[in-house]
């Protein structure tokens, strides 16, 4: 199995990563449409640390499901940091997961107004030790929150499976800062 970016044998890697952290992943993913949450299920004993993949591809299901303000939605855009912020805050609430790692973005020319076709909105979002998983809306000092915008080149489908691998590939990086104090916990 081969894939552009990190690549299934980094998945490997990455599951044990989050394994020996005991971190336990929840995506919420738009873009993307589950392709994150189905890189970690490649990886045998992936049950031990995947704990749920939404896929909010809608504004309303973004909405509905995730509780993604629509004010965000409108001040910001779908394809924004503050809407994937809001994803991942709202599936780790839903789900008590350790990492909420969500994913929005234009993959091709029939996207979000002016952004440019490969452009991906990422959050990552880890529970801090000691809070639980309703903290993460009422408390922001519960979580320590990182985003970043890329772009990639590409057609849709290598745009999706590449902004999967990024979100993987950037795990590792988040979570040591997050452990060292680092993180935003912006309000959505």
């Amino acid at each position: 199995m081969s894939h552009s970016g990190a690549g299934g044998s980094n998945n490997v890697g990455i599951a044990r990563y989050l394994l020996r952290h005991g971190l336990r992943v929840v995506t919420a993913e738009s873009c993307t449409a589950g392709l994150i949450a189905s890189r970690i299920a490649e990886v045998p004993g992936c049950g031990d640390v995947l704990r749920c993949a939404i896929v909010a591809y809608s504004p309303s299901a973004k909405e509905q499901l995730l509780h993604v303000p629509a004010e965000t939605i409108r001040r910001h855009g779908l394809t924004s940091e503050a809407v994937s912020l809001a994803m991942a805050r709202g599936a780790m609430q839903l789900t008590g997961a350790d990492l909420a790692i969500a994913n929005t973005g234009v993959a091709d020319g029939g996207g979000d107004g002016d952004i440019p076709a490969g452009t991906q909105c990422f959050a990552w979002v880890f529970r801090r030790h000691g809070h639980a998983a309703h903290d993460v809306v009422s408390h922001a000092q519960g979580i320590a929150a990182f985003t970043e915008t890329r772009r990639f080149a590409g057609a849709r489908n290598a745009v999706r499976e590449a902004a999967a691998d990024w979100a993987l590939a950037r795990i590792c990086h988040y979570h040591e800062l997050a452990r060292s104090g680092q993180g935003r916990a912006p309000r959505p």
